[in-house]
């Protein structure tokens, strides 16, 4: 069965995403700051949907036990790439976030749940990915999810091209939270956008203790041609700014990528 989502990123060049410009930088720095000063002792982190690797790399160069898996191949690929010229191993692997049986029970620190979960549309795919992701996470260890806020979407695809902007897909985005291949109007590819609300509440329904949650890039996404401009002093006092408001509710379903943190 053809899968879009990683046909999608075999298409796209993730390694580029998060370093191209400012505004796009921001994600990662607040990103960073955040869990660098969450996790500080050596940690066993699985790196789960690590896209091409700049948070497996991050880590790793930081003297944690990283593993890196993704589902698309051309990504882990590339981290293979990268590991040439490292002084470190880390295991790799290609890999389905709804099933992770290749790792035993309470294997890791920290699982990294950074991309799969706004790509699995049905409910039952989310579930699985945060079963699997706590089956391999040990006791008071963190589940680290990243999502995108059904809220943001609509009002950023619409006004970045004109061809979005249409009733019908509002309406699905907002009620739904889904976005298919095969839609009329599809804009990227199978997504699955959540709320702030509903992944507190998964977190609690699987007995997960929420103690962080951050907008990783806020508002950025609406200016970025401004802050792409910018100094880099000028930059500095924005990101300082976001940073001082990134848990701020109303920044949270505001955001284009919103991270939660939970302890097993």
């Amino acid at each position: 069965m053809k899968n879009y989502v990683v046909e999608s990123y075999e298409n796209y060049r993730e390694e580029d995403r998060l370093s191209t410009n400012n505004a796009r930088k921001i994600e990662f720095l607040t990103t960073i700051k955040i869990l660098d000063n969450l996790i500080t002792e050596k940690k066993t982190i699985l790196d789960c949907a690590a896209g091409t690797g700049i948070y497996s790399f991050h880590f790793a160069d930081k003297g944690h036990i990283v593993t890196a898996t993704d589902i698309t191949p051309r990504h882990i690929a590339v981290i293979q790439t990268i590991l040439r010229d490292k002084h470190y191993k880390m295991k790799t692997a290609i890999l389905d976030a709804t099933d992770m049986s290749i790792f035993e029970d309470e294997s890791f620190d920290v699982v990294l749940n950074m991309g799969p979960f706004y790509h699995l549309v049905d409910i039952s795919d989310r579930e699985k990915c945060i079963k699997e992701s706590l089956r391999v996470l040990k006791k008071n260890g963190l589940l680290i999810t990243a999502y995108i806020p059904r809220y943001f979407v609509f009002q950023y695809v619409a006004t970045q091209n004109k061809d979005f902007l249409d009733e019908n897909l509002a309406k699905q985005i907002t009620q739904t939270g889904e976005l298919h291949h095969d839609d009329e109007k599809c804009f990227w590819t199978d997504t699955y956008y959540s709320t702030c609300e509903e992944m507190e509440q998964l977190y609690q329904q699987f007995d997960i203790t929420v103690i962080d949650h951050f907008a990783q890039d806020g508002l950025t996404a609406h200016f970025s041609e401004k802050i792409d401009k910018w100094s880099d002093k000028e930059f500095k006092i924005w990101c300082d700014y976001h940073y001082s408001i990134c848990r701020e509710r109303t920044i949270l379903g505001a955001s284009n990528h919103v991270i939660i943190i939970g302890r097993k």
